[in-house]
């Protein structure tokens, strides 16, 4: 059984920090769950581009709100709230527009190893745990 408070995460290997957002990383791909899981802040007036080439994610928000626009497909504007789920089950290209601060819930798959960050085309690289 693992067991962690986001207390216990900020501050630590286990978050991430970039100009837009913040990631904290409950579960990684050395825990052997399969999936890693983050709270992640996305900073109020932001926007932030993001292309995971990489891994699926699935997205909840519990606070905040923002929209999501897929660059992808049709250029569509989703508005994210507090209760919102999305999935980016085809690893569509994004950009998150925050309006206030957003705390999200994410789930990765493949899993993070926890250093990663994204690079200028808004992907996270595909590491391994060595």
């Amino acid at each position: 059984m693992i067991i962690r408070k986001l207390a216990d995460l900020v501050d630590t290997d286990r978050e991430q920090k970039a100009d837009t957002w913040a990631s904290r990383r409950f579960l990684l791909s050395g825990d052997g769950m399969g999936f890693s899981l983050h709270d992640t802040l996305i900073f109020a007036g932001t926007e932030t581009p993001i292309h995971y080439q990489n891994h699926l994610e699935a997205v909840y928000c519990i606070e905040g709100k923002g929209r999501i626009k897929d660059l992808t497909h049709d250029g569509e504007v989703h508005e994210i709230e507090a209760g919102t789920m999305y999935a980016l089950s085809e690893n569509e290209k994004h950009l998150l527009i925050a309006d206030t601060q957003m705390r999200m819930i994410c789930v990765f798959n493949p899993p993070l190893v926890g250093p990663e960050t994204h690079d200028e085309n808004g992907v996270y690289p595909l590491l391994t745990d060595s």
